[in-house]
């Protein structure tokens, strides 16, 4: 009889926690009040590589050069991501995987991604330009911005197109990395 009430209370909370997932995961991230994401989003042209141009550091991305992320459309609809990043002073490449949900309405550049289970985080495409070959990203705070590029450079005119909408958001731009792609 024992055995019987543990594989009710394991499969009990089994259903709970996946029950909690699946609230978490359908659950908006609040969006900043300075953010306005593009419309028009097209998930098909966003998917591929991208290089990361310059990015606001932070724990898991520090010393990290030859930075990518690779966006792929699963057959379930979630973005699937992987990005991948050469770690110079540890000297190793370092990845990670997460996915990527609609963060609201799917022809917005609202999204939500986690690398950490059932924890989101604000991925906002605020500018980008009509070929989707740069995009500016600014996360869930003016801590996360990410400048993203399917060469390893941009123009002039773009970086500093960019540079300036985000001061006007107020980024410190002084603030950015500048990624070192070899």
């Amino acid at each position: 009889m024992k055995k019987n009430n543990k594989i009710v209370t394991s499969l009990a909370l089994a259903g709970l926690g996946g029950l909690f997932y699946l609230c978490l995961n359908k659950r908006k991230v609040k969006i900043p009040n300075y953010v306005e994401v593009i419309e028009d989003f097209d998930t098909e042209k966003y998917m591929g590589k991208w290089y990361e141009i310059a990015r606001i550091d932070f724990k898991y991305e520090k010393n990290l050069k030859n930075v990518s992320a690779t966006y792929l459309l699963n057959k379930n609809g979630i973005i699937e991501v992987h990005n991948l990043g050469f770690d110079y002073i540890n000297n190793k490449w370092k990845d990670a995987n997460g996915k990527a949900n609609f963060n609201g309405e799917m022809d917005k550049g609202a999204l939500k991604v986690s690398f950490f289970g059932p924890f989101f985080s604000g991925y906002n495409i605020v500018m980008m330009e009509p070929d989707y070959g740069t995009a500016l990203v600014f996360g869930e705070n003016h801590d996360y911005l990410w400048i993203l590029s399917r060469e390893k450079t941009i123009s002039t005119d773009i970086k500093q197109k960019y540079l300036n909408y985000a001061q006007e958001k107020g980024y410190n731009t002084a603030n950015l990395t500048w990624t070192i792609h070899d």
